[in-house]
């Protein structure tokens, strides 16, 4: 009989072994499927962080009124159109290096458009896949105005707006002009219940580049970040707080023409 218990405990003691060994086979080959997991996560992850060009970036959706909306964008490209009216070619005579006079602070641009940049153009620097870049002179160097083209939440395309008004004081004058304030509702008397076009990245980028001529003043409402960002102004779109961004067209005529951007999200 202790023959027989001695072979049995021998057999189950074998059989234990064996579990062991393939437990120990099956947490192995579970860490090394963990690590591929962790490591195409990360290399994910990398590729779609972006990189600031007019400042932090903002997210389109948190409030469905001012939002925080998306701006700065990647300074990355696929560029949508390489030429978006070849045969004009407004980004022909942009800039490769920059001004830093913004600082940062609400304003208003008054300047000289230099170039006009489509989404992801390779051809200029700093191309941004998803805003029009509108290149800026003053007096302190030529600077960007990045304006978006497309959302990247919810409903991607952008609402654009044209409407005549004056310009508010003071007058245009070159230079930047930081302190100022604008809301489309109660300066203009805009409001997001009628008036305006949706219009995909392609369609939009398309209106800037045809309505914003090169050589021509120009008065910018946008925000900027200062310091290593002073080249540079972005949300030039509705943001609430009295720091609505617009484009303003013949600023110095009787009744310019005002470029209005917002966000399928925003009620105002």
């Amino acid at each position: 009989m202790a023959v027989l218990l001695t072979g049995a405990s021998r057999v189950a003691d074998r059989t234990v072994r064996r579990v062991d060994l393939v437990r120990a086979a099956c947490e192995a080959l579970y860490m090394r499927a963990l690590l591929v997991v962790v490591v195409v996560a990360s290399s994910a992850c990398s590729g779609v962080v972006p990189s600031s060009d007019a400042g932090p970036e903002d997210d389109a959706g948190a409030s469905v009124d001012a939002g925080t909306l998306v701006d700065a964008g990647s300074s990355d490209a696929g560029t949508v159109d390489g030429g978006l009216d070849a045969g004009v070619r407004k980004q022909a005579a942009c800039a490769s290096t920059f001004g830093a006079v913004l600082t940062n602070a609400f304003g208003r641009i008054d300047g000289t458009v230099v170039a006009v940049v489509p989404p992801g153009d390779p051809g200029c620097a700093l191309p941004n896949s998803d805003h029009v870049v509108v290149q800026v002179s003053f007096d302190g160097g030529v600077h960007r105005m990045v304006i978006n083209v497309e959302s990247s939440f919810g409903d991607p395309r952008i609402r654009l707006r044209e409407v005549t008004a004056p310009l508010p004081s003071p007058a245009f004058a070159l230079g930047w002009h930081p302190g100022l304030a604008l809301d489309y509702p109660t300066q203009l008397g805009v409001h997001s219940d009628g008036g305006w076009e949706a219009l995909a990245l392609q369609q939009a980028a398309q209106r800037v580049y045809e309505l914003v001529e090169v050589g021509a003043p120009i008065a910018v409402y946008a925000t900027s970040s200062g310091g290593s960002f002073a080249a540079s102004a972005h949300k030039i779109h509705r943001n609430g707080s009295n720091t609505d961004g617009a484009l303003v067209l013949n600023p110095t005529s009787a009744a310019p023409t005002w470029v209005l951007f917002h966000f399928a999200n925003q009620s105002f």
